[in-house]
């Protein structure tokens, strides 16, 4: 499913809580809504699966209008064939998981063939012969595979992720990370998925959208993204960032190196401050002359307290504006 939103944007009590937004999400492609809380995300999200109401602009899916403010069109939720996947999971604590799943199908008139699409559905899940029990005998790993179970026995044309994995634990949250992604590529759907965890966007997503106070700020791929922020949130909220020019320009840890590698590598006097071990590396705070505090990783400690000389080739930095002045760096 190809879904066009134009122009559609909300306010809650007079305050805007969207801002007009213009997006494609490509048939079978995987994109994040990726920002902080109350950036407008989860909005969009539900305006999209016909929760709420837009204030105005228009939705289409795979050219057919969802909703239109000048037409007067909203197709109600069960007709707009979307599956969604929240974020408590959802589900009826008094029916089984059987009928959980075969929720959905009622509601959206499927009964043809209702027990083998409920099976089905939950083979791809594999939660086989689980059928009886109740969500609360279930593990929060199996109540996600419900949840995502019944969201797809519907045959949808994309899937609306609310934050899925914020309820689970860090180990679960990557292990079902991997398996969402896998069952979603696998079906070939479009997907949508909204988080305020990098980790989760960067490591899932075809096309990251980055949005602030209701704004979408940039899009493009993880990579994209990452290497090239168009914005200093975008910089600061997607992995670390050491500013030469505070808003302007910076480097990203992995790109500080000890030693000089060119001619024109720029040199930077520092202190360490602190050295925190992370497992495969050493992650360390130091104080960099004209230029504040930078992360720098290093494969071996070394004291707190120690100066020393930091290295960046003028190629790894990232240019908010086209005309920068570097902070004044030393001459070794």
């Amino acid at each position: 499913m190809n879904i066009q939103i134009r122009g559609i944007h909300k306010s809650f009590d007079g305050q805007p809580a969207l801002l007009p937004v213009h997006l494609d999400l490509k048939h079978g492609k995987f994109t994040t809504l990726l920002g902080p809380s109350g950036c407008g995300k989860t909005t969009l999200l539900r305006m999209l699966a016909g929760l709420e109401r837009p204030d105005g602009g228009e939705l289409y899916a795979d050219g057919r209008c969802c909703f239109s403010a000048g037409q007067r069109i909203d197709v109600p939720v069960h007709k707009r064939n979307f599956g969604m996947v929240f974020q408590d999971f959802a589900l009826w604590p008094h029916m089984t998981v059987y009928e959980n799943v075969a929720f959905g199908l009622k509601a959206s008139g499927q009964r043809p063939e209702l027990r083998s699409k409920v099976l089905q559905a939950l083979e791809m899940v594999r939660l086989q012969g689980l059928e009886k029990r109740y969500p609360h005998q279930l593990s929060g790993g199996q109540q996600q595979r419900v949840a995502f179970a019944r969201a797809v026995a519907v045959r949808p044309g994309a899937v609306l992720f609310d934050e899925p994995l914020s309820a689970l634990d860090a180990v679960l949250r990557e292990e079902m990370r991997i398996e969402m992604l896998s069952l979603v590529r696998d079906m070939g759907l479009t997907a949508l998925y909204v988080t305020h965890d990098q980790i989760e966007a960067m490591s899932m997503s075809d096309e990251i959208v980055v949005m602030k106070s209701g704004q979408v700020l940039q899009t493009g791929t993880p990579e994209s993204i990452y290497e090239a922020p168009a914005e200093p949130f975008v910089a600061s909220f997607i992995g670390k960032s050491n500013w030469l020019a505070p808003g302007q320009s910076m480097v990203r840890p992995e790109h500080v190196a000890w030693s000089r590698s060119s001619g024109e590598d720029l040199c930077y006097s520092a202190v360490v401050r602190s050295v925190s071990y992370v497992g495969e590396r050493y992650e360390l705070r130091a104080d960099v002359e004209g230029a504040g505090t930078w992360t720098v990783y290093l494969n071996n400690r070394i004291p707190a307290g120690e100066t020393v000389q930091l290295y960046i080739s003028p190629r790894r930095i990232c240019r908010m504006n086209p005309v920068i002045q570097e902070p004044k760096r030393s001459e070794n």
